[in-house]
């Protein structure tokens, strides 16, 4: 059970990050995976008032609040179309609309979840994080940071790169947790293709080898994924065994560059 001692609504990131400093004081994000541990909280830091409950764009990227819901991710005209419906299958098997529309982008980065969906995705799109106190990173990099970092996720940027994506993911069950899951994107010849649910944070890896530069067919899909089967570390949980990932991963990974230019 989850007991809270305050509740606070900071005026300003810089009243909500000196908040945040104490140990025992916690971003309450969506408050979706926060309320299912047995923990007690000093202050729930609640970052619902500070305006970063939206998706902006520029000419050259998307900018997303922290607070901005999945469910408008799922739904966004925009990042659908810059990612070719990647972005909503991405969060589509996330339990279901109801949780969606509570669980925030912020929420579900800052955890650095091996289980998330999203963490994988935005990695692949070369996304970059905005911390209060920290400043502008990328995503990739945030995600190697211990957990125990005490800061505030204020913003999401994806630029708007013109690049094939395609996303995969591997179930038990609808709705469960994924066993594994895939992004693999295809830009100029060059192609990355992240791995999560391993069950450790996704990690990006670059097709050193060109497997993919001179075309996909079935036997250079079959390579690259040999390729990266063999190169992610993997391990396992209660939900696969790391030699069941391993084969799941040459699976997603063939699938997923076979997908990659059926169209366009």
């Amino acid at each position: 059970m989850l007991t809270i001692g305050q509740y606070s609504r900071p005026e300003s990131l810089n009243e909500a990050y000196a908040l945040c400093q104490k140990k025992n004081n916690v971003v309450l994000g969506g408050m979706l995976w926060l309320k299912m541990q047995h923990r007690s909280v000093g202050t729930a830091i609640d970052l619902s008032g500070l305006g970063l409950d939206k998706i902006e764009q520029s000419e050259t990227a998307f900018r997303i609040g922290a607070m901005v819901s999945l469910r408008a991710l799922e739904t966004h005209a925009g990042l659908d179309a810059l990612t070719q419906g990647a972005m909503a299958e991405a969060v589509k098997h996330i339990v279901g609309v109801q949780f969606r529309n509570c669980a925030t982008v912020g929420g579900s980065l800052f955890g650095r979840f091996g289980f998330s969906d999203v963490l994988t995705l935005l990695i692949a799109l070369d996304t970059r994080v905005t911390l209060h106190h920290a400043g502008e990173m990328p995503l990739a990099d945030f995600a190697a940071l211990p957990r125990a970092t005490r800061d505030i996720l204020t913003y999401v940027t994806i630029p708007k790169t013109p690049r094939r994506v395609v996303y995969l993911s591997q179930r038990n069950a609808a709705t469960d947790f994924p066993v594994l899951t895939c992004a693999l994107t295809g830009q100029d010849g060059q192609h990355t293709c992240v791995i999560g649910a391993r069950p450790m944070p996704a990690l990006a890896l670059s097709d050193d080898e060109g497997r993919l530069a001179q075309g996909v067919t079935e036997q250079s899909a079959r390579a690259f994924a040999e390729d990266v089967a063999a190169r992610v570390p993997l391990g396992s949980n209660m939900r696969a065994s790391e030699n069941y990932r391993r084969e799941i991963c040459k699976v997603l990974v063939r699938r997923a560059a076979m997908a990659l230019y059926q169209e366009g």
